[in-house]
């Protein structure tokens, strides 16, 4: 292991993302850190908590000579080993809250966060390749709002969908960022248009046909339905607590699983999964807190579904929508949801998740994790 006062963790410490975090985050830690220069912080680390707050790769690299091993979550066909901190933002950009993910053909990988009120760059979208290495970084403009982002192929191209929640819009963009158009308040639903209510898009979510649905998750609780070229369709249900109601209709996802794809809602408000045809009409309603608390999002694979579960666990569902694994359930450790969101790097649990708001299966059936953190958090869920 190397001496936590050596050159190289020296090094490694101010031209990487944890000294510009500890820098970053300074000013929180109280009148004990205020007395402490960066060598005390580091002689006053223990190894564990160099290790909670590397970048994963040069944790990895420590383990690996050490003989630690990583924390590990679940069990059998869905065991991982977890690896906090994956993702590592480039010189000068700062995690924010870290809310969206996708993943392209070529297999990079796409990260919508806020961008910390400290970070020197403003970029709200960071791409990755499909080993973690950074590629680039994009959107300035999303800065402060960066919330859903998903990718799907149109014709011959992939475009992103981005969710604003500070400019309340869903814009729609090239890979590269390139505006392709923007779509605000919706006037053209009488649900809008009567009177002004709140509109606040948290997440998008595809039909096989080219619909798509937007899912008003921070504003009224509407979900709308939208054609490919942007002509609205019709809603979604509507706000309320009953079946086929939404408090916070969070997350979408077109579940394609079964015979027949269908609209799958996370009705976080509720604390349930709703169930709908792709027309609207509401088929059942799942609610489950014994194993589900709050539900966020949806992505799949295979037979398989991940849900991010926003009070400290990310969940595996079956066909049925059933749960069949909790993944680094926090909910012990982390008490009520958002309690630990002022806390540091050090102060977390390894191997236990705290506030998980999106996650995706990688192409390799690994799964990462997004968190709804200020200093953001990436976990990757290595398959054993």
């Amino acid at each position: 292991m190397f001496g936590l006062g050596s050159p190289l963790v020296l090094s490694a410490l101010k031209s990487n993302q944890c000294y510009l975090r500890w820098r970053a985050e300074f000013g929180r830690w109280g009148a004990v850190v205020n007395q402490q220069t960066s060598r005390s912080f580091l002689t006053t680390c223990s190894t564990a908590t160099l290790a909670a707050t590397f970048p994963s790769r040069f944790y990895l690299q420590t383990s690996d000579k050490s003989g630690t091993r990583l924390p590990v979550v679940g069990a059998g066909a869905h065991s991982y080993e977890c690896v906090h901190d994956w993702l590592v933002p480039p010189e000068g950009l700062v995690w924010g809250d870290t809310h969206g993910l996708c993943q392209d053909e070529q297999g990079n990988i796409y990260v919508g966060h806020t961008v910390h009120k400290s970070s020197m760059r403003g970029e709200a979208i960071v791409v990755f390749d499909p080993k973690g290495r950074f590629i680039r970084a994009f959107g300035e403009g999303f800065r402060g709002g960066a919330h859903g982002l998903k990718l799907r192929r149109e014709g011959k191209e992939e475009f992103l969908y981005h969710c604003d929640i500070n400019r309340c819009r869903v814009v729609k963009t090239t890979l590269t960022g390139e505006e392709i158009w923007v779509h605000g308040y919706p006037r053209e639903d009488s649900s809008y248009r009567e009177r002004p209510i709140d509109f606040v898009p948290t997440n998008v979510a595809f039909a096989p046909g080219g619909d798509f649905y937007v899912g008003d998750g921070y504003g009224s609780s509407h979900i709308l339905r939208y054609s490919l070229d942007g002509k609205f369709l019709g809603e979604v249900g509507k706000p309320g607590q009953g079946e086929g109601e939404f408090q916070t209709p969070h997350g979408l996802w077109v579940d394609s699983r079964g015979e027949t794809p269908l609209l799958t809602v996370a009705d976080r408000g509720n604390r349930r999964i709703q169930i709908f045809t792709l027309d609207g009409t509401h088929l059942k309603t799942i609610k489950d807190e014994e194993h589900m608390r709050m539900p966020c999002n949806f992505h799949t694979q295979g037979g398989w579904m991940v849900c991010p579960d926003l009070d400290s666990q990310v969940c595996i569902l079956d066909r049925e929508h059933k749960v069949v694994a909790q993944l680094g359930d926090g909910k012990a450790e982390n008490g009520d949801v958002g309690s630990r969101r002022s806390q540091s790097r050090p102060q977390f649990t390894p191997g236990k998740f705290i506030t998980p708001h999106d996650a995706i299966f990688l192409q390799n059936g690994d799964i990462l994790v997004a968190e709804w953190l200020p200093i953001g958090r990436l976990t990757l869920l290595r398959k054993t």
